[in-house]
């Protein structure tokens, strides 16, 4: 596996931790145990997320997530509660992906996929408190679900087909990108509407 495939790897799993980490690590630490996801020699470390105990504490994680995730504005709070849980989560993963022997590539890992998760997280976050706005909350659930399938599905390419991961990592950027961007345009849009203490409107 060169390094382009494990700094792809490393991008994507610390991307998509910034959007599910708990399930991130449980369902690694699954395909694993259950051998369907073999692990190459220098990624040997990644083994510790088969334990368990890791898999089990994981696992109480994801399901209240996958709850927690759903209902309006308890995502949002949810979400600032693991502003910090989950960068860490991220670059601790990539940290554990890349070769043990070469320490300046893991603390270039450490350090890029903390910065990856974070604006996953970053991204995430402003985009739920955008449907948040939203009157019904079916949206929400729809949105929450979605994130559910998409980590999943983009976590087994990611490790599958290696040489896949480096373009996932990117399209993963580009699209936490432009969430920032919309989710900002759109906040703005809102807070510029609402009635000011004189009952007039917002600037149009």
């Amino acid at each position: 596996m060169g390094i382009i495939e494990i700094i792809g790897i490393a991008g994507s799993v610390s991307l998509l931790s910034g959007w599910r980490l708990y399930l991130c690590i449980f369902a690694t630490g699954l395909a694993m145990r259950l051998e369907a996801l073999p692990v190459p020699e220098h990624l040997a470390s990644l083994g510790v997320l088969e334990n368990p105990w890791v898999m089990g504490i994981a696992a109480i994680g994801a399901l209240a997530e996958f709850f927690a995730d759903k209902v309006m504005w308890l995502d949002t709070a949810w979400d600032t509660l693991h502003t910090a849980v989950r960068p860490i989560g991220g670059a601790l993963l990539a940290l554990a992906i890349v070769d043990p022997s070469d320490p300046a590539t893991q603390v270039i890992a450490f350090l890029l996929g903390g910065g990856a998760s974070f604006l996953a997280h970053g991204g995430k976050a402003s985009a739920r408190a955008v449907v948040n706005t939203s009157p019904e909350p079916v949206s929400n659930a729809v949105v929450s679900t979605g994130e559910d399938i998409a980590t999943v599905g983009l976590l087994w390419l990611a490790y599958e087909y290696p040489m896949v991961a480096a373009g996932i990592a990117v399209v993963l950027f580009a699209l936490m990108i432009a969430l920032l961007l919309i989710a900002r345009r759109i906040i703005k849009r809102v807070f510029f509407r609402m009635p000011k203490p004189d009952g007039r409107g917002g600037a149009g």
